[in-house]
């Protein structure tokens, strides 16, 4: 008896499963159904999404928190444009993930056929690869090449357009496990010349600091970077994706750095003699004014993109590589410094600002967003997985939840995708089902993906969410305060009774106004079986302090005003 061919749509999802995927993140249509029927019989489970956008999220934070690629399934047309906005923000962020696109059948290609679009055209600046596969017999080797290309190196997503005569088809190719992709190469070692000429640059520097991005956490680079801050005696700062790449609980660390950065790690920054960039890029949220940028400063830079080698700072030295690779290669040529007078001069930075925690501080009846966020921190211990949206609250989080873990902290740092938290939440918690994961949202951001409640309540996802609050658009409201003389022009904000949304979902909702009703709420969402959603309902004119005005330099940050009624912290 002849054994049965197997379809396109059939060889691909074998292909999935080959490369170890679980899940698919997903909505069908037209001319994706042969794909999703082929599901149907498969050990890979299909998470239904309510937006496609929703989807690519989803595989994002999958990724993000796992270090796997994420993979999405969506139709034709409008199908795969939801989906762009995902493709951008993994793209920004070197997140791996594969989206899979229905596409009209190859003879219509072109000629405008209902729910045709140019998916590889529209995408081209926003992914990392693309294909357009056109016969069947290439799915195999497409599928393999795609899967490497999104996670070595720097990874980012792939997308793979698919017309529907071609997954329907027969397709008798075997399975690739090689690939062949001749001008495709991915750094390792830098030259031993760069690295001795690193590591002299370090003994000479008097004022060290690292700079740490989310290259390390990518490359798991943390337990290498301590070491190297201890053998320096260097202090540590990190970008908001940089976070829990470090142990941030560790003496050595100064925190954030940047717009809203510690105010200490700023001034470490502005006074430093050599900075060295592990695994970041210099970004704009970082530098503030470009040519006012540690002028003076010795500069190394340690990245797996070439491309990133002076793009924005010229530096003194450039490491091409896996940052832990480079690392061990650097270690043992460092030599151990004695800076007790930088670190004596940063401790005496810190000055005042870390004398009083926000827990200390007395109940006068207004509820602050700091109070929520260090609240879930210390009654979790600090082991969430916290997955924030994008605005204040994103900024108070990097502030008040110190993360020890990498992969510990999701969120859209060089996009800034507002609506990205609910649904890069579910993602996570597929991907490490017994972690605590956390939801830190603002009011508007939640608004524009909380269809995907839905999905929650479907698949019985136990997250938990914290909206914070504020009837704004809280970051926006601040700009405008600052910069244009309190004119709120399209920032205050309706919203729905959140608590009750949920219930409408089926889910458990709780709404808080009190700082004394604040612990009570989140022992309630942690203890419950399912997901929650709580309301908290904060000041509404609340600033994130410091902030450094865009295009100014790190030290003309502004400074929280006093007498206030939070008083700054060792994170402000």
């Amino acid at each position: 008896m002849s054994m049965k061919v197997p379809t396109g749509a059939e060889k691909l999802i074998q292909c999935l499963e080959r490369e170890g995927v679980d899940y698919v993140f997903g909505l069908s249509g037209g001319a994706a159904m042969p794909i999703f029927d082929a599901l149907v019989d498969s050990s890979i489970k299909l998470i239904m999404v309510r937006h496609e956008q929703g989807a690519a999220h989803m595989a994002d934070g999958y990724a993000r928190a796992s270090g796997r690629p994420g993979v999405v399934l969506v139709t034709s047309g409008p199908g795969a444009t939801n989906t762009v906005t995902g493709l951008l923000t993994a793209q920004m962020d070197s997140v791996p993930m594969i989206v899979l696109t229905g596409q009209t059948i190859s003879p219509m290609l072109g000629k405008d056929a209902f729910q045709e679009a140019d998916v590889t055209g529209i995408t081209y600046a926003v992914v990392k690869h693309s294909y357009l596969v056109k016969n069947a017999a290439d799915i195999p080797r497409v599928t393999r090449e795609a899967f490497h290309i999104t996670n070595s190196g720097r990874p980012g997503p792939v997308l793979i357009d698919l017309p529907k005569d071609v997954t329907q088809g027969p397709c008798e190719a075997a399975f690739v496990d090689r690939v062949d992709l001749p001008g495709y190469d991915v750094p390792t070692h830098p030259d031993s010349h760069a690295i001795e000429t690193a590591a002299e640059l370090l003994k000479n520097a008097k004022r060290p600091v690292l700079y740490v991005g989310h290259g390390s956490v990518i490359s798991g680079a943390g337990k290498a970077i301590i070491a190297l801050a201890e053998t320096l005696r260097a202090p540590i700062v990190n970008t908001l994706l940089g976070k829990g790449a470090a142990d941030e609980t560790h003496p050595l660390h100064l925190g954030m750095l940047g717009m809203h950065g510690t105010a200490y790690a700023n001034k470490a920054v502005v006074d430093c003699d050599l900075i060295m960039s592990i695994g970041a890029r210099w970004d704009d949220r970082i530098t503030g004014k470009l040519d006012e940028f540690c002028v003076d400063a010795v500069k190394i830079h340690i990245d797996i993109d070439p491309a990133e080698f002076n793009k924005n700072v010229v530096v003194d030295v450039s490491l091409a590589g896996d940052l832990s690779s480079v690392l061990r290669d650097l270690l043992p040529k460092v030599e151990r410094g004695d800076r007790g007078d930088w670190l004596a001069a940063i401790t005496e930075m810190k000055g005042d600002s870390a004398v009083l925690d926000i827990q200390n501080l007395p109940d006068t009846g207004h509820l602050y967003a700091a109070h929520v966020i260090n609240d879930i921190w210390r009654l979790t211990e600090g082991q969430a997985v916290v997955v924030t949206d994008v605005g204040q609250h994103q900024m108070w989080e990097a502030q008040y939840y110190h993360h020890q873990e990498p992969r510990s902290l999701i969120t859209s740092g060089g996009l800034g995708t507002m609506g990205f938290a609910l649904p890069a939440a579910i993602g996570a918690k597929l991907a490490r089902p017994d972690a605590e994961v956390w939801v830190i949202a603002g009011d508007g951001g939640f608004q524009m993906t909380s269809c995907e409640l839905a999905t929650i309540a479907q698949e019985k996802i136990k997250i938990n969410v914290a909206i914070i609050n504020n009837g704004y658009l809280g970051m926006v409201r601040q700009w405008q305060e600052f910069f244009y003389e309190r004119r709120y022009a399209a920032t205050p904000l309706f919203s729905p009774d959140f608590a009750k949304l949920a219930e409408a979902f089926g889910l458990r909702g709780a709404a808080v106004s009190r700082r004394q009703d604040v612990v009570p709420a989140i022992e309630m969402a942690r203890a419950a079986p399912g997901a929650v959603v709580i309301d908290f309902q904060v000041e509404q004119e609340d600033t994130v302090y410091p902030m450094v005005p865009a295009g100014a330099d790190l030290d003309q940050m502004i400074r929280r005003p006093s007498p206030s009624p939070i008083v700054e912290t060792a994170d402000d």
